[in-house]
Parts: C-alpha cells; sequence; structure tokens
C-alpha cells in the first residue's frame, strides 16, 4: 500500500485583479478588469489616453477604491478584508502598511523637495520601523549605487534632471523590499534624450525577477522585457499575451489600430 504524497501549496499570483470597476460620476474608467500577475513576472499594459492604465495601477495600491471587485497583492486582500460574505474598508493605518508592499513609481517623480537624494530613499524604511536610521541609510546607499548615482546622495531632488530624479524615485520604491513594483508611464516627463537611462534600471530589475507592472507608451522596451503585454482600451482588457503575439500578431482590429499610430 503506497501513501499519497503530499503536494506543494502553489505561491499565491504576485497580482490578482477580480472583476474590478470604477467610474467617475457617470464614466466608467474601468468594466469588469480581471488581471493575473505570477512572481517574478513583467506585465506590460498600453493602451490610448483614458483607457484606464493609470486608474488600474491606483486601484491595486488601494489609492482609488473599486465600486466592484477586489484586488489581491501576494494572496492578501488589497484595502478591505472580509467579513462573512461582505468586503469591509480596512483602517487607514493598515492600508498604509499593505502600500508599504507595494512600490509605486510616479510620472512626475513624487521625490521629496526638502530632502537630500540619500534622505528620500531612506525615508520610508526608518520611519516605518522596519529599519535603524543608520541601516536605511546604508540600503539608500546601496540602492542608489545600483541605479547609478551612489555620488548624488547629497543632492537635492532640483540639482537632478529628470532621469536621475526618476531613479532616485525607482531607488526610493525599492527601499521597502516590495513585493510588487508598479510603474505609471515612468518615461512620459522626461526629455527623449534621458528616457534610455530610466529603461535601463527597469530592465535590470526585469532581469532580477522582481514583479513589474509597468503603464509605458514604449513599445519597443515591452517587446524586450515583457512576459505579458495587456491592452486596454476603454476600461476593458481589449487583449493579453505574451508580447510577440499581441504586439507582432494582434488578434483584434482595435489593437492593430492603436499599434499602427505609436508604432
Amino acid at each position: 500500500m503506497t501513501t499519497a504524497q503530499t503536494l506543494p501549496k502553489a505561491a499565491p499570483a504576485a497580482l490578482e485583479v477580480h472583476g474590478v470597476h470604477k467610474w467617475y460620476g457617470s464614466h466608467r474608467v474601468l468594466d469588469g478588469i480581471d488581471l493575473t500577475v505570477r512572481p517574478g513576472e513583467v506585465t506590460v499594459i498600453l493602451g490610448p489616453s483614458g483607457s484606464g492604465k493609470s486608474t488600474l495601477l491606483r486601484v491595486v495600491n488601494h489609492l482609488e477604491k473599486p465600486e466592484i471587485g477586489h484586488v489581491s497583492v501576494g494572496g492578501e486582500l488589497i484595502g478591505v478584508k472580509r467579513h462573512g460574505d461582505r468586503l469591509r474598508e480596512l483602517s487607514e493605518r493598515a492600508i498604509l502598511a499593505q502600500r508599504s508592499r507595494i512600490g509605486f513609481v510616479f510620472q512626475n517623480f513624487n521625490l521629496f523637495p526638502h530632502l537630500t537624494v540619500l534622505e528620500n530613499v531612506a525615508a520610508a524604511p526608518a520611519a516605518t520601523g522596519r529599519l535603524t536610521r543608520a541601516a536605511a541609510q546604508e540600503l539608500a546607499r546601496e540602492l542608489l549605487d545600483r541605479v547609478g548615482l551612489g555620488d548624488k546622495t547629497g543632492a537635492y531632488p532640483r540639482q537632478l534632471s529628470g532621469g536621475q530624479q526618476q531613479r532616485v524615485a525607482i531607488a526610493r520604491a525599492l527601499a521597502l523590499r516590495p513585493g510588487i513594483i508598479l510603474f505609471d508611464e515612468p518615461t512620459s516627463a522626461l526629455d527623449p534624450e534621458l528616457v534610455g537611462e530610466v529603461l535601463a534600471v527597469i530592465k535590470d530589475l526585469a532581469t532580477s525577477g522582481t514583479t513589474l507592472v509597468i503603464v509605458t507608451h514604449e513599445i519597443g522596451f515591452a517587446r524586450e522585457v515583457a512576459d505579458q503585454v495587456v491592452f486596454i482600451d476603454g476600461g476593458r482588457i481589449v487583449e493579453q499575451g505574451p508580447p510577440g503575439e499581441v504586439l507582432d500578431r494582434p488578434r483584434h482590429a482595435r489593437t492593430r489600430e492603436f499599434l499602427g499610430k505609436v508604432l
């Protein structure tokens, strides 16, 4: 008689978006979004302006609350908890704790202008009590070296180029060792000659196994780094799959139309 082996439990998805709807007044911004991102996967989200891409990222870390549906990161519901068959909003303190495990890199850097580069990166791990001030600063130095700014620790954001500021923002997002990092059009506010330096840092993260969700219009970058490409239009996922399929052999006319305009 043989004993059945106990199979190991599958790791939870890095991100699961379940039936999310979001609207402002009568305008429905997200219309039933379902999306799964596996650990270590790079997902690139494409779509025209106003299609709901940025709103989706803000829903993931509960900066925006969905009217319908819910989001899980690493198997944990974000912003809500189950109470019987209902979902109830968490306290703001609990939501802030969850957000500290979800990195977010914004279009416009959002650095603290009165803090040095080193202080910007070290602030969150020290403030949350995860690290002592000295340990947080040591980590900040390591991360700034990683993004090529080890010589800028004492500079202030106003003394940096846009590309440098965005690299500081990426180091800051890494400082809390998040399970996933969201990028909301990280190069859209940059002069063209500065885009490459930011994309190079993100490519490094992509090859290191960090789970990334990136909203961008950089099609060549998407082709190079994405495990899956998601095309959103009108608040809905129109098409998704490997970049070789979505970008080179799109099935939907709307996807082909969009790519025809941006390629």
